[in-house]
């Protein structure tokens, strides 16, 4: 009887085991963005606790960024963001879901392959389709993902006060980085 117990044990630990290597995950992937403009003041952010899962198999993707985690340079720049543009209180995550087209795990080497990204951002409560190119590299048993790409505020209802607009620039660049494990 504990024979069996202990080879049922190992069947189904055996089972997890495989099927967890379907997917790849960081719960500390960075996000850095950028909307400054020549002779003013730097406005730019960096969030080092971004979520990020690939299933392996289907190229499927997911990320999810807390707002709050973005932290600037400048404190006042910081509670601007949350309290006036981003309203981190109302809308306190952004969300992408979107599967990453002809992903082959097969393909991919230390050099990297790209891939364009196909899927929906959920940004200040609105939901919007993009496309965006990344570049995924292995590194030993993980993956590396990065992409560069540019959104713009005003697509997703951010609004920007007159008063501040001249010191911004209208499309904000984005720069990822993942290392899913």
């Amino acid at each position: 009887m504990r024979l069996l117990i202990l080879l049922t044990a190992i069947f189904f630990l055996g089972k997890t085991t495989v099927f967890s290597q379907d997917k790849k995950i960081t719960k500390t992937g960075q996000i850095i963005f950028e909307a400054s403009v020549p002779s003013f003041e730097e406005v730019k952010a960096s969030n080092q606790a971004v979520s990020c899962i690939i299933n392996t198999k289907t190229g499927e993707i997911a990320s999810l960024v807390l707002m709050r985690g973005f932290h600037f340079k400048v404190a006042l720049m910081e509670e601007h963001f949350n309290e006036n543009f981003i309203e981190s209180d109302k809308f306190p995550k952004a969300i992408f879901k979107g599967t990453i087209k002809d992903f082959n795990l097969a393909n991919i080497d230390s050099k990297g392959t790209k891939f364009n990204v196909n899927g929906t951002l959920t940004l200040h409560g609105i939901s919007k389709e993009i496309a965006v190119i990344v570049l995924i590299k292995k590194s030993g048993n993980d993956l590396e993902l990065i992409s560069n790409f540019n959104l713009n505020p005003k697509e997703f209802n951010i609004n920007i006060p007159k008063i501040i607009k001249p010191k911004m620039a209208e499309t904000v660049q984005v720069q990822i980085n993942f290392l899913l494990k």
